[in-house]
């Protein structure tokens, strides 16, 4: 897939991203290419509920599967508050289901966390939970919420994934680099200035298809804002869609892009 298009006389050297050159992003643009990395990945999107990986980075877990790297969804709760008049037992299924099938069209494996949709909690036994099931994924790259945001379970979720970064540190560098992505940006996510962008040109159409595979979120509800913003993170790196990101300053990787 080719890069988005250039914006300005800027340079085109890539840069050595983290793991052995795992993982390449050009310098200029803070363009993540999956394509050019060095070895086959896993990456991990983690978010609060079903719907979230795939509403934040869908495109993102596209491109990533088709470069033929392992793509996790990684889901803290089952959405069991998500569904009116529906128990939490019965929510939880059918949220599960409909994240079940969103995963095949993108081509990643869910994976669930055991706390509660609305009832997430921080403690040390959960940031101990957390970080078991993410690091049996052994990922590579790990994105999760922005932590300034309105919803306290994308909060939750960003600060565990924080944590279990810091607690896998080796001399100053964890065992994954770490991106924060954006969901409902304006509505729940905040003060987000993205350092990193993916072109989902050609894979948006998959990030649509599994948004709708959550039927019960009402998808005409939000897939517009959704689009409206991968459009305009498409103008700031100078292609037609994309999905934006912050690089966490202290990841492994250190990446001096633009």
């Amino acid at each position: 897939m080719p890069p988005c298009s250039p914006r300005g006389d800027f340079s085109r050297r890539n840069l050595i991203g983290l793991l052995g050159s795992a993982a390449l992003v050009q310098e200029g643009h803070g363009l993540l290419l999956p394509e050019q990395a060095s070895r086959k990945l896993t990456v991990v999107f983690a978010g609060a509920h079903p719907d979230d990986p795939e509403s934040a980075c869908g495109g993102s877990m596209a491109r990533f599967s088709a470069a033929g790297h392992r793509v996790v969804a990684l889901y803290l709760t089952r959405g069991e508050a998500g569904i009116d008049g529906k128990s939490h037992a019965e929510a939880a299924a059918i949220r599960s289901r409909e994240a079940e099938r969103a995963c095949q069209i993108l081509g990643a494996s869910p994976v669930f966390c055991t706390q509660v949709d609305g009832a997430t909690e921080l403690n040390a036994k959960r940031y101990d939970e957390f970080r078991q099931v993410l690091l049996a994924q052994k990922p590579d790259l790990v994105f999760t919420h922005w932590p300034i945001d309105t919803h306290r379970d994308h909060r939750v979720t960003s600060l565990l994934a924080y944590d279990a970064w810091q607690r896998t540190q080796t001399k100053g560098r964890g065992a994954f680099e770490l991106y924060y992505h954006e969901v409902l940006t304006g509505r729940q996510t905040q003060q987000f200035l993205p350092t990193t962008y993916v072109d989902v040109t050609t894979t948006w159409r998959r990030k649509h298809d599994a948004i709708y595979a959550h039927v019960s979120q009402k998808p005409d509800n939000c897939y517009e804002l959704h689009a409206d913003m991968e459009k305009f993170r498409g103008l700031e790196c100078g292609c037609e869609r994309a999905e934006a990101y912050v690089a966490y300053a202290r990841g492994p990787a250190r990446l001096p892009i633009g």
